[in-house]
């Protein structure tokens, strides 16, 4: 069996926030909520990720909105699929989800897939996430082909920090998957209003590795949940960027 991807974990202290039931009931399916809660980052860095901010080699990664998929090859034969801890038979075509088998295909056609070894990465596509890259097809997506292509040079001219990280998602952090898949030069992804926000960044640095999403900040949901008991700091945040903070 293969292993599970490893548990990436988020550059900040996060922390539980309680919401308002009703908010809650009415919009808690469209923001993706599973609760009447939100697990969200505070402005503290989490122990032993202080590189992210600090180390000169860190460079940041779109994180691509799917499902993930471990496979692994030998002598170009495809033996083993797992999404998660979910083990999946690759000759089994006929019933399940079979987008899995199809996005590896599709990714062979494109030489994403090595011929031997383990190999992570996230199948995107229709099935998946409401497509937010609007794939005519599901294609699995290597982590490996996402350090070589999808970089963000604006990470390294962007000031770093809990609230700078903050506006750089919240404004400027569009997908380059969809740039590059739709053909849209990089240098209109900020103006076109086609180009969804990134679900988020991973960090690298040698052997060393982040995430941080898009959902783990506030304003991602307060102007139609009320969040409990938000900080002083936030809610000043939120006023000197012209965001409205239910229940405040």
């Amino acid at each position: 069996m293969l292993s599970d991807f490893p548990k990436v974990e988020c550059p900040f202290v996060r922390k539980i926030y309680k919401v308002n039931p009703s908010d809650f009931k009415k919009y808690g399916s469209s923001l993706k909520m599973r609760e009447p809660a939100l697990y969200l980052v505070e402005p503290e860095i989490n122990p032993g990720f202080e590189w992210v901010l600090n180390d000169p080699n860190t460079f940041a990664v779109e994180k691509v909105d799917g499902s993930n998929l471990a496979i692994r090859t030998e002598a170009g034969r495809l033996l083993e699929l797992q999404n998660r801890m979910n083990v999946i038979d690759p000759l089994q075509i006929m019933k399940g989800n079979t987008y899995y088998i199809e996005s590896v295909f599709n990714a062979i056609g494109k030489d994403y897939v090595k011929l031997d070894g383990i190999q992570y990465g996230e199948v995107l596509g229709p099935k998946l996430q409401a497509n937010p890259y609007k794939l005519p097809q599901h294609l699995w997506y290597p982590f490996a082909k996402a350090k070589e292509s999808l970089r963000y040079k604006s990470f390294d001219k962007h000031p770093k920090g809990y609230w700078e990280f903050s506006e750089w998602f919240r404004l400027f952090l569009k997908s380059l998957f969809y740039c590059r898949f739709h053909k849209i030069p990089i240098s209109d992804m900020a103006t076109n209003v086609e180009v969804p926000f990134a679900e988020g960044v991973v960090f690298y640095s040698g052997d060393l590795i982040s995430k941080l999403r898009r959902d783990m900040w506030y304003w991602h949901y307060c102007e139609k949940v009320e969040i409990y008991d938000l900080s002083p700091a936030t809610i000043e945040n939120a006023k000197q960027i012209g965001i409205t903070v239910k229940g405040y």
